[in-house]
């Protein structure tokens, strides 16, 4: 039963993936979509209305509806927290999804904003930040703590007593030993062994044990100095 009512701040495939689910496997009803006037093409998107972000509120007042900013990692997941912190300011509680085919242990802790997709494995008094994406089918072991704006894709090992820095992305099939902990911005690549501290901040982690690369983080993702 649908019990709450939820506008979706974004338009593109992550909008798109966030419908479908909050649709299908939520207590949420998503009634329209929004982003700022500039990126406004079409009057719909996916069949709902897509209004400013601008006026959103007079709209939809924040004390009757909920909010979920779907906006793709870029530049670090700079884009997608501008927005969370804008939709915050706004008044909004910003809705989380987790999925019904997820396993999550009573005693996880969740901030705001976050989407966990299906076989997900949260264990034993993990922690999860603000607006932190974690795509399907990770491991995410006791005690382990994941920073707000943090991205996983898919199938990522975190053993346990781990913390993974704020804005950090986990690419597919990476590993994490015990009591490891990586620092803010740092990008982990695909099947990458992470067996050892990341104490700076803004690395590209690659191999197998993993080592930083030539290029930082920043300069990958295109991020300036006054984003950092």
């Amino acid at each position: 039963m649908k019990t709450k009512k939820l506008v979706i701040i974004g338009i593109g495939e992550t909008a798109e993936i966030a419908y479908e689910y909050f649709t299908y496997d939520s207590e949420y009803e998503v009634v329209a979509f929004s982003v700022n006037k500039e990126y406004i093409n079409e009057p719909t998107f996916y069949g709902l209305p897509v209004y400013e972000f601008e006026t959103i509120e007079k709209l939809f007042p924040p004390d009757g509806y909920f909010a979920h900013v779907a906006v793709s990692y870029v530049k670090l997941n700079r884009t997608k927290a501008k927005m969370f912190h804008a939709t915050k300011v706004k008044g909004y509680i910003c809705a989380n999804y987790i999925s019904s085919k997820a396993f999550v242990w009573r005693n996880v802790k969740f901030g705001e904003n976050v989407f966990i997709f299906e076989n997900n494995v949260l264990q034993h008094h993990v922690e999860i930040g603000n607006n932190v994406m974690l795509w399907s089918g990770n491991h995410v072991g006791h005690r382990t703590i994941i920073k707000d704006n943090a991205y996983l894709s898919s199938h990522c090992v975190i053993s346990g007593f781990c913390e993974i820095g704020e804005y950090s992305f986990l690419g597919v099939n990476c590993t994490f030993n015990d009591h490891i902990k990586i620092s803010k911005d740092t990008v982990v690549g695909s099947a990458a062994l992470i067996v050892k501290n990341v104490d700076e901040e803004g690395k590209l982690m690659m191999g197998a044990p993993a080592k930083a690369a030539a290029k930082s983080s920043y300069e990958v993702f295109n991020v300036k100095p006054e984003e950092v």
